[in-house]
């Protein structure tokens, strides 16, 4: 297992780690166990989770995840693991995580929203804590056009957040911060104004990066490269699509199935045509195609660690035998051939 330090931290993270959005959803108990427990005999060391996990998300289920979690974690030696987790921000809903309250990143709720997953984490502290998607408006999870637009008055500032998460740094219940589903511009103000304010610099940012969405490598691989603030892929199988398993039959057990709204992106005509492409070109050298779209995304220089989510044990050790796997520069520019005829089809 290779591993790899997240920025400016001493967090030495392995090249693989495991997700947990299925727990409590498509997974039981026991089989966040089984997981977890293969994981660790292999090398695995770092485990990524949130407050509002399983997906999709629930008032019934949020928080399941990380129960599943900690009920493993208490059982182990605490600090051979480092466990990431998310604090939900506002513009998605989910107003059961703060009853009585608009969803806000603002010191007082970012203090419960810790307390919380601590405590259903059963652990004192969290080694990385993430603010889930920015507070501002973005286009994510499917968008692409950003449109300018007046954020809502109570929308904390970037220097705001930073002052909440420097709070938790200093009260000991976390270690180290990052961001997801970023931009860089909102990368760069995180990195300015934590300089200009001596505040806790993030450390990762965490956004969907694969075969078929490779739109991290244009802005912000810049920005992960000159200012140290690598990348945590996630979605690096397209929710199973880059497998291939859907082309073969498009009603596999999977989560596209069990939840057609859920990643509706990946069933486009132009992302199926792209992964018909890659599924294909993996065939033809004789390799799994998941493990392709692997080995591809634990490949770039800008990737600290790959984040796989599986429902089985199988799953996980495909991933974990993608580890043996490096592509040559001559499938690489077939990969790069086919990202220049349908570039991005699935951002």
């Amino acid at each position: 297992m290779l591993y790899h330090t997240l920025g400016d931290s001493p967090l030495k993270v392995s090249a693989i780690c495991l997700g947990s959005m299925t727990w409590g959803e498509q997974n039981h108990e026991a089989d966040a166990h089984a997981q977890l427990s293969m994981a660790a005999e292999h090398g695995i060391n770092f485990i990524d989770t949130a407050e509002m996990y399983p997906v999709p998300a629930r008032a019934e289920t949020a928080g399941r995840t990380e129960q599943y979690l900690g009920s493993w974690l208490v059982q182990q030696a605490r600090d051979r693991f480092i466990i990431a987790t998310k604090a939900a921000g506002p513009t998605r809903g989910m107003d059961w995580l703060r009853p009585h309250e608009t969803i806000q990143y603002t010191r007082q709720q970012l203090q419960q929203a810790v307390d919380n997953s601590l405590r259903r984490l059963q652990t004192d502290y969290i080694d990385l804590y993430q603010l889930h998607w920015p507070a501002r408006y973005v286009p994510m999870f499917g968008g692409t056009r950003y449109q300018a637009q007046s954020d809502p008055a109570d929308t904390p500032s970037v220097h705001a957040q930073l002052e909440a998460l420097s709070a938790l740094v200093a009260s000991g219940k976390v270690r180290y911060i990052g961001v997801s589903n970023e931009t860089a511009w909102g990368v760069m103000q995180f990195v300015r104004l934590a300089e200009q304010y001596d505040l806790p610099r993030i450390v990762s940012i965490q956004n969907a990066y694969s075969l078929v969405n490779r739109s991290f490598e244009s802005a912000l691989a810049e920005v992960a490269d000159r200012e140290r603030v690598p990348l945590l892929a996630y979605s690096p199988l397209a929710f199973g699509a880059l497998s291939g398993k859907y082309l073969d039959d498009p009603a596999a057990s999977g989560r596209l199935s069990a939840f057609p709204a859920f990643g509706g992106r990946y069933r486009k005509p132009q992302a199926q045509q792209a992964i018909a492409r890659y599924v294909a070109l993996a065939r033809e050298r004789g390799l799994d195609p998941a493990q392709m779209a692997l080995a591809f995304v634990r490949q770039q220089p800008f990737v600290a660690s790959t984040i796989i989510g599986v429902t089985t044990c199988p799953q996980l050790q495909s991933a974990l035998d993608s580890q043996q796997l490096t592509l040559d520069a001559e499938l690489l520019a077939a990969i790069d051939m086919i990202q220049q005829d349908s570039p991005n089809p699935a951002p």
